[in-house]
C-alpha cells in the first residue's frame, strides 16, 4: 500500500475539455489517476514522486485562459490505482465490434474483438477520446501481415488491438517504466505472442527495421520532435496514425511532416481531439 498525494484542482471557468488537457499534462508529469469534479479535477500521485514546486511549470502548458488553483491532501496507505480501476474503469465499446474491459469485469458484451486491460494509469483504457479515435481507425485499416510500431504504447492497448487485427508483428516503445511493465502484463492477458515491448524513446528507432504502419498517441510536442525518426523507419507507402492533440494542432504537425514526404490522408475528431492519418510518399 502506497501513500498518495491528492491534488484538487479548481478550474474557473471549468469544462470537460479543459479537465482533459490538464489531466494529460499531469499524466506526462507522473500523476497516475484522475477523477473529474464539478469544479475541475482531482489528480493522484505517489507521495515519493510529488513535488509541489513543479506544479507551476507543469501548468505552464495549459493554454486556456481559465484560472487554476489547487490544494493538496495526503492519502495514507491507499492503492489508488486499484480504487480507480474498481470505481472508474467501466467496460468500453468501440465501433460496435470491440469491447475493452478488465479482468475484474464480469458483465460486458461479446464482440468480435475482446481486449483485456488491467491498467496502472488512467490513460490507455479506451475511454479518452484520443485512444478511442485511434482504436476506431485501427479497426478500419487493413493490418493483415503488416509490421506495426506503437510509440508511447502505455498499457499496450493499441499494440494488442493491432495484433488482434492480424498484423505480422508489432513493436511497442514506452519511456515510462511503470507503463512498460504494465504493457508486458497486458500482452499475455490477450494471448498476444507477436508483440515486442521496449523501454525507451524514439532513439531506439535507429536500429529498428522498417514498418508498414506507425501508431503514436502521445502529444503534439513529442510528435513534432520525433516524427522525423518515425518517418525514417516507415516504409514508402506506409501509413502513420497520430493522436494526442487537438484539431487546431494539425497545421503545426503538418508543417513538420510535409518536408519529410508525409502527406495528409484524412483526419477525424471527437470533442476537438484529433486523429491524423498520414502516408509516406
Amino acid at each position: 500500500m502506497n501513500d498518495y498525494i491528492k491534488v484538487d484542482f479548481n478550474i474557473n471557468p471549468n469544462d470537460e475539455i479543459q479537465a482533459d488537457v490538464l489531466s494529460a499534462l499531469l499524466c506526462d508529469a507522473g500523476y497516475e489517476s484522475f477523477e473529474t469534479t464539478a469544479s475541475g479535477l482531482n489528480a493522484y500521485i505517489p507521495k515519493s514522486r510529488f513535488d509541489s514546486n513543479a506544479l507551476p511549470e507543469i501548468l505552464s502548458g495549459f493554454e486556456f485562459t481559465s484560472a487554476i488553483s489547487w490544494s493538496e491532501e495526503e492519502i495514507v496507505g491507499v492503492d489508488w490505482n486499484e480504487e480507480w480501476e474498481k470505481h472508474y474503469f467501466t467496460p468500453m465499446i468501440i465501433a460496435d465490434e470491440c469491447v475493452i474491459h478488465s479482468t475484474f469485469h464480469t458483465e460486458y458484451p461479446k464482440l468480435k474483438y475482446d481486449i483485456v486491460i488491467d491498467p496502472k494509469m488512467a490513460f490507455g483504457t479506451g475511454h479518452h477520446e484520443t485512444t478511442s479515435l485511434m482504436v476506431e481507425q485501427i479497426l478500419n485499416e487493413n493490418l493483415e501481415s503488416k509490421s506495426v510500431l506503437d510509440m508511447g504504447t502505455g498499457t499496450g492497448i493499441l499494440a494488442i488491438i493491432a495484433s488482434k487485427c492480424g498484423c505480422k508483428d508489432v513493436t511497442g516503445i514506452e519511456i515510462d517504466e511503470a507503463a512498460y511493465v504494465n504493457a508486458l502484463e497486458n500482452l499475455p492477458l490477450n494471448n498476444v505472442e507477436n508483440a515486442n515491448v521496449k523501454l525507451g524513446d524514439a532513439t531506439l528507432l535507429v536500429d529498428e527495421p522498417e514498418k508498414d504502419v506507425i501508431l503514436a498517441n502521445i502529444n503534439r510536442n513529442i510528435i513534432t520532435n520525433d516524427i522525423d525518426k518515425y518517418c525514417h523507419v516507415l516504409k514508402k507507402g506506409g501509413i502513420m496514425l497520430l493522436s494526442g492533440f487537438y484539431v487546431k494542432d494539425i497545421p503545426v504537425i503538418m508543417e513538420v511532416a510535409e518536408p519529410l514526404g508525409l502527406e495528409k490522408v484524412e483526419y477525424k475528431e471527437k470533442n476537438n481531439w484529433a486523429m491524423l492519418k498520414l502516408r509516406k510518399l
